[in-house]
C-alpha cells in the first residue's frame, strides 16, 4: 500500500514539475534572446511527463508505447533537420494537426471505454474531441495551402450555414452522449466525422495571406483540446500544458488579426485571404535600378531601415543580408530591421530567420517601435515583404487591406524594393510602394542581389 502511494505521489510531483517546465520554456520563448533556452526546458518538461507515464499503476501496453516513442522521435528528428526554414510554417500545421488528433483519439477512446463517466467528464470528453478533431483536419488543409498541394480557396454560396449544420449536428450527438454519460460507437464515429468535415470546409475558403491567423488559431484549439483531455484522465501534466498553450494561442491569434486591423471572424467568415479578384488599380509606372547605384545610395546614408518578408526567406537572403549590413555599420552607416507582426507565413518568421543569421537583438524593432523612423530614414531596403509595406492600407477605403496596420516603407526619403518580378503579393492586391517617385525597383533573387550589393560595397 505505502509502495502505492508512493508512486502515486511521484507521478504527481513530476507532472507538476513537467508543468512547471512547460510554464517556465513558454516563458523563455516569449523572447528571441532566451528562447533556444525556452525550448530545452520545455523539452525537458515533455521528457519528465512521458518518462513518469510507464510506472502509471496497471500500465501496460510497453512494447507499444516505446515504439510509437521510438518511430515519433525519430521522424521528428528527421523532419526537423531537413525542413527549411521557408518549411517551417507548414511543418508546425502538420505537427499542430498531430497534436489536436491525438487529443481527439484520447476522447475517443475514454468515450467508448465502456465506463460510466458521468456527465461532467463525458462533456470534457465530447468538447475535446470536437476541439481536436477541427484542429487536426484545418491544420491539415492549413499545411496543404502552405506547402502549395492546395492552390484553390473553395467557396460557394452558403458555405457557412453549412459550416454551421456540421457544427449543429455534431455538437447535437454530444450532447446525447453527455446525457447517456457515455459515447457509443456509432455516434462517436458520426459526431467525429462531421468535426473532421468541419475543419475541412472551415479552412477550404480561407486564402493563403491568413494562414498566420488560422494556424495560431488552431494551435489554441489544439491546448484546449488537450487541457480537456487532462480533466478527462486526470493528467495534471496536459491540464496545465494545455491551459497554457490555449491561452498564449488565443492572444497570439488576437494579436495576428489586431495586426491586421480585422476581427477573427472576419478572417475565417470573409474570405479576405483569396488571391483572386483583389489586384487593385495602381497609376504610375515601376523604376527599375542597379545593385550598384543601391549600394552606392546605401553606403553613404546616414540611416538605413530593412524590411524583410517572406520573399527573403524564399532566397535564403538572410545570411547576406546581415553581412551586407556589417558593411555598412562599418561605413558608419546606422542600420536597423523593421519587423510587421504578419511579415512571414507564421507568427515571428522574421524574427527566427534574422536570428538564424546572427543578427543582433537590440538592432531588430517591431512595428510600432520602428514606425516613426521611417519619417527620417535616408533609405528603405525591402526585401521580400509586400503587403505589409503597401501605402494603399492608409489611403484607400476600397481596398481590402485598407486600415491594417503597415511599415511605413513609403515615407523614408528613398526606398530600394529587393523582388523576382513585377507580380503582386502573396494577398493578390497591388502595391502601390513599388510605383512612388521615391521607389526603386532592384529586380532579381534575393540572396544574387544581396551578393551584389556587398561586392558593390566592397569596390567603393
Amino acid at each position: 500500500m505505502s509502495g502505492m502511494l508512493s508512486a502515486s505521489l511521484l507521478i504527481e510531483v513530476s507532472y507538476y514539475v513537467a508543468a512547471f517546465l512547460f510554464i517556465m520554456g513558454l516563458k523563455k520563448m516569449s523572447s528571441p534572446v532566451t528562447a533556444a533556452g525556452g525550448i530545452k526546458w520545455a523539452g525537458l518538461g515533455m521528457v519528465v511527463a512521458t518518462a513518469i507515464t510507464f510506472l502509471y499503476p496497471d500500465m501496460h501496453n510497453f512494447v507499444l508505447m516505446t515504439a510509437a516513442i521510438f518511430i515519433g522521435g525519430v521522424l521528428a528528428w528527421w523532419t526537423g533537420k531537413r525542413v527549411a526554414m521557408t518549411d517551417m510554417p507548414q511543418m508546425i500545421a502538420l505537427y499542430n494537426g498531430m497534436g489536436g488528433g491525438s487529443a481527439a483519439a484520447i476522447s475517443a477512446v475514454e468515450l467508448l471505454g465502456g465506463r460510466e463517466l458521468g456527465p461532467v467528464v463525458t462533456t470534457l470528453a465530447v468538447l475535446g474531441g470536437l476541439i481536436g478533431s477541427v484542429s487536426f483536419s484545418g491544420s491539415i488543409i492549413a499545411f496543404g495551402k502552405l506547402q502549395g498541394l492546395i492552390r484553390k480557396d473553395f467557396r460557394f454560396r452558403g458555405q457557412n450555414i453549412l459550416n454551421l449544420v456540421f457544427l449543429a449536428a455534431a455538437t447535437a450527438i454530444g450532447v446525447t452522449m453527455i446525457a447517456a454519460g457515455a459515447g457509443n460507437a456509432n455516434g462517436v464515429a458520426l459526431m467525429f466525422g462531421l468535426a473532421l468535415v468541419l475543419g475541412v470546409t472551415m479552412t477550404l475558403p480561407i486564402g493563403g495571406a491568413d494562414m498566420p491567423v488560422v494556424i495560431s488559431l488552431y494551435n489554441a484549439l489544439t491546448g484546449l483540446a488537450v487541457a480537456f483531455d487532462g480533466f478527462v484522465i486526470d493528467n495534471a501534466a496536459m491540464i496545465i500544458a494545455g491551459t497554457v498553450v490555449g491561452s498564449a494561442g488565443t492572444l497570439l491569434t488576437q494579436l495576428m488579426a489586431k495586426a491586421m486591423n480585422r476581427s477573427l471572424a472576419n478572417v475565417l467568415f470573409s474570405g479576405f485571404g483569396d488571391t483572386a479578384g483583389a489586384t487593385g488599380e495602381v497609376t504610375g509606372s515601376m523604376k527599375a535600378i542597379e545593385a550598384n547605384d543601391a549600394a552606392i545610395m546605401m553606403a553613404f546614408a546616414e540611416k538605413v531601415l530593412i524590411v524583410p518578408g517572406y520573399g527573403m526567406a524564399v532566397a535564403q537572403a538572410q545570411h547576406k543580408i546581415w553581412e551586407f549590413c556589417q558593411l555598412l555599420q562599418d561605413r558608419g552607416v546606422t542600420v536597423k530591421f523593421a519587423i510587421h507582426p504578419v511579415a512571414g507565413r507564421m507568427p515571428g518568421h522574421m524574427n527566427v530567420l534574422l536570428a538564424e543569421a546572427g543578427v543582433p537583438y537590440d538592432i531588430i524593432y517591431d512595428e510600432d517601435e520602428i514606425n516613426a523612423e521611417f519619417d527620417t530614414t535616408d533609405v528603405a531596403l525591402v526585401i521580400g515583404a509586400n503587403d505589409v509595406v503597401n501605402p494603399v492600407a492608409r489611403s484607400d477605403p476600397s481596398s481590402p487591406i485598407f486600415g491594417m496596420p503597415i511599415l511605413n516603407a513609403d515615407k523614408a526619403r528613398n526606398c530600394i524594393v529587393v523582388k523576382r518580378g513585377q507580380g503582386a503579393g502573396f494577398s493578390g492586391i497591388e502595391n502601390a510602394l513599388f510605383f512612388l517617385d521615391n521607389t526603386r525597383m532592384l529586380y532579381g533573387d534575393g540572396q544574387a542581389m544581396a551578393s551584389a550589393l556587398i561586392q558593390s560595397v566592397k569596390e567603393l
